[in-house]
């Protein structure tokens, strides 16, 4: 039997359908038959230079718009009595995510206006990163400020890797990249590895579990640093990719989900696509999985795609039955796009054409995409289908390379 037939007798056995529902989650709609890539590129771009925004003054100038801010239901106050606000790490996270999308897109050296954009971002992200609100650490048992220094690394390095670091903050963002390094590497699980924004035990107490949905995207900003000459420790990286391997939850023979324990909430397939994906890929990439399990991974994103679009723009976060929260749904689209791009060039063909259907199924009326009821969150959500869109001809991510 050849290797794409036992790949596709693994997925029959992970993903088993039923039925006329299961033939309909094989074959989603198609991509518009029209579809111009580019042109929707393009058009991603104009909508996140459109969504530039200064979160304090909301009338502000466009020269004082420098953040993409992720808003989601979760907020902090400052102090008592004060108003609740978005998060910085929502703050920085989200401009990173937007910033790097910009780059990402082809004509981005051509492109004055998203260049000045971009530049107004990094300057709002240099800003923040020495706040109180980012410095390491984490605020009781729920903090989000792991996704900035997360996200705020992978951008500073994708700038490096695209060579577009602006000259005026090129000492800057050299500075900045070993310091958010070592803000990830004393900011791991301990003694578990891995990164969690929800450490119900608390900071630095044992007990906590990895999250795959934290802790894949992490390994990759990590393995791209490496790949750049900066030093990165290793045993940080081993951790976190036991922790990894520790999330699957075993179905017989087949690994079919990700969670933190059995019996855990959304620990079913359809509600850990999202984290199937990111976490093989960060396992892939370091020697430690496989193009099955990336192919089941996508496979599962097509097939329960619709577990993610009944979440989609709708209030509260992790609901059953499968825990599915509205920000798991353009963070999952991103990775089937990049677990598909990581497939051997014979199977991608087929998958790609189902995952633009499925993609395209939630474009908006404006030509973007928002996995949230708030209008803010229309420049992650295109930002994320804007990778997606260019993961199959951008340069494959970095492998882990160990020191």
């Amino acid at each position: 039997m050849s290797i794409a037939a036992l790949a596709l007798a693994a997925l029959a056995l992970a993903c088993p359908q039923d039925g006329a529902a299961g033939d309909a989650r094989t074959s989603p709609p198609p991509p518009p038959a029209d579809l111009d890539e580019k042109a929707v590129v393009e058009r991603c771009v104009a909508l996140l230079l459109a969504l530039q925004q200064d979160y304090t003054d909301p009338e502000a100038v466009e020269a004082q718009r420098r953040e993409w801010p992720y808003e989601g239901v979760y907020r902090e106050q400052a102090g008592r009595g004060a108003k609740a606000h978005i998060p910085l790490g929502y703050r920085v996270g989200g401009t990173a995510i937007v910033g790097w999308a910009l780059v990402a897109a082809p004509g981005y050296r051509e492109n004055d206006a998203a260049q000045a954009a971009v530049l107004r971002g990094l300057e709002f992200i240099l800003e923040q990163l020495p706040k109180e609100g980012l410095r390491p650490g984490f605020n009781a048992t729920y903090d989000v400020r792991g996704w900035a220094h997360a996200y705020a690394l992978w951008f500073l390095l994708q700038l490096r890797a695209y060579d577009v670091v602006p000259e005026a903050h090129a000492a800057a963002v050299a500075e900045w990249i070993p310091s958010l390094i070592d803000t990830l590497e004393t900011t791991e699980i301990r003694p578990g590895g891995g990164w969690n924004y929800s450490r119900p035990r608390g900071f630095d107490k044992p007990g906590n579990g990895a999250s795959p949905f934290m802790t894949g995207p992490t390994l990759l900003a990590l393995y791209a640093a490496r790949a750049q000459g900066f030093e990165v420790d290793g045993e940080v990286v081993e951790r976190a990719l036991q922790a990894l391997e520790a999330t699957r939850l075993a179905d017989g023979e087949e690994e079919f989900s990700y969670g933190y324990s059995r019996g855990s909430r959304g620990d079913g397939r359809p509600g850990a696509m999202g984290r199937i994906t990111s976490a093989e890929v960060a396992l892939f990439l370091a020697g430690r999985s496989d193009a099955r399990r990336l192919q089941s991974g996508v496979q599962c994103f097509v097939e329960h795609w619709d577990q993610l679009e009944v979440r989609r723009q709708k209030s509260g976060t992790h609901v059953p039955p499968y825990g599915v929260a509205p920000y798991y749904v353009y963070f999952s689209h991103y990775h089937a796009a990049l677990a598909l791009s990581l497939l051997p060039e014979a199977e991608r063909k087929e998958w790609r054409v189902k995952y633009l259907g499925r993609l395209f199924q939630s474009r908006l009326p404006s030509g973007g995409w928002n996995d949230r009821v708030f209008d803010r969150s229309e420049a992650y959500g295109t930002a994320m289908a804007l990778l997606s869109l260019v993961t199959a001809s951008a340069p494959p991510p970095p492998r882990w390379q160990k020191p």
